[in-house]
C-alpha cells in the first residue's frame, strides 16, 4: 500500500466558513487520521492559540487536536527565536501571538524593544503610535501575515496587512511578513511536522497565499472552490494548482 501524502490544510474557506463546517470536511480529516497521514491545519490567523482553535473546531463537529494546528503567530515566534534568541518585542496582537512569543523565550516590553511584532486585534491610537515610534527609532518590524482584511462575524474586517500599512506610512519602514505566501511559513510548518515538501500537499482556497506558497515551497497543491477563489479566476495567475476540486470532501488521501 502506498504511504499517504502529508497535508498542510488551510482552515477558513477550506474546513470552515465563518462558524460553519464545510460539508464533508470532518470526514476528510477522519480519512487522514484513519490512514495515518501526517497533517497540519495551517492558518494565517494569528489571534488564537492552537488550543482555542481546536476547541472552536470541536464545537462545530470536527476533531482536530491542538498539536495539529499551526498558525502564522507560531511561525513568527520561531522566526524571532532563530534571528535573535531571548530578545524583546513590542507586540500588537491577541493571545495567540503573545503566547507564541512568550513560549520561545521572548520578553514583551515597551522599553526599547528589539522588534515590533504586529498581528491582529483591536488596537487603540496609543498602541499604534508606540509601534510607529519604535519602528522609526530602529526596531525591526515583523508581522504575522500580509492579509489586508477578511471575513468577520459581522462582515469584512481589516486585518494585519491594513494595520501594517498604517505603521509603515507613518514610520517609514515596511514589515517582514512571515505568514503565507512566504515559503518560510511553509518550511517552518514542514519542519514542525518533520516531513518533506516533495511528499506533501498544500490544500487551500486562495491562489495568492495558499497556492502561491505551496508552489514556491515545492509542494503539490490542491485548490478548493469552497472559499474565496472562483474557477474562472484561476487562469489569470502565472502559477497554477495541481488540482482544482469543489471541496476537501473530494480528496481521497
Amino acid at each position: 500500500m502506498t504511504p499517504p501524502k502529508n497535508y498542510l490544510i488551510d482552515m477558513d474557506g477550506v474546513l470552515v466558513r465563518g462558524r460553519t463546517l464545510i460539508p464533508g470536511a470532518d470526514q476528510f480529516i477522519r480519512r487522514l487520521q484513519e490512514r495515518g497521514a501526517e497533517y497540519l491545519v495551517l492558518t494565517n490567523n494569528p489571534r488564537y492559540t492552537p488550543g482555542d482553535l481546536s476547541h472552536r473546531l470541536r464545537t462545530i463537529g470536527m476533531d482536530v487536536p491542538a498539536g495539529r494546528i499551526f498558525s502564522s503567530a507560531m511561525a513568527t515566534a520561531r522566526f524571532l527565536q532563530s534571528q535573535k534568541p531571548d530578545g524583546t518585542a513590542y507586540v500588537l496582537g491577541d493571545s495567540g501571538l503573545t503566547t507564541a512569543i512568550h513560549e520561545v523565550g521572548y520578553v514583551i516590553t515597551d522599553l526599547n524593544p528589539d522588534y515590533v511584532v504586529v498581528g491582529e486585534g483591536n488596537f487603540n491610537i496609543e498602541q499604534m503610535t508606540a509601534a510607529i515610534r519604535f519602528v522609526a527609532e530602529g526596531a525591526h518590524f515583523v508581522a504575522t501575515n500580509p492579509d489586508p482584511g477578511g471575513p468577520g462575524d459581522e462582515g469584512y474586517v481589516p486585518a494585519c496587512g491594513a494595520t501594517c500599512a498604517f505603521i509603515e506610512k507613518a514610520g517609514g519602514v515596511g514589515p517582514y511578513f512571515v505568514g503565507k505566501p512566504n515559503p518560510l511559513m511553509m518550511r517552518t510548518a514542514l519542519n514542525y511536522l518533520n516531513v518533506h515538501s516533495e511528499d506533501t500537499v498544500m490544500v487551500g482556497d486562495t491562489m495568492g497565499t495558499d497556492i502561491k506558497g505551496g508552489v514556491e515551497s515545492g509542494m503539490d497543491t490542491i485548490l478548493v472552490l469552497s472559499g474565496v477563489t472562483r474557477r474562472e479566476d484561476v487562469a489569470r495567475y502565472p502559477y497554477q494548482p495541481g488540482r482544482i476540486l469543489n471541496s476537501v470532501a473530494e480528496i481521497e488521501p
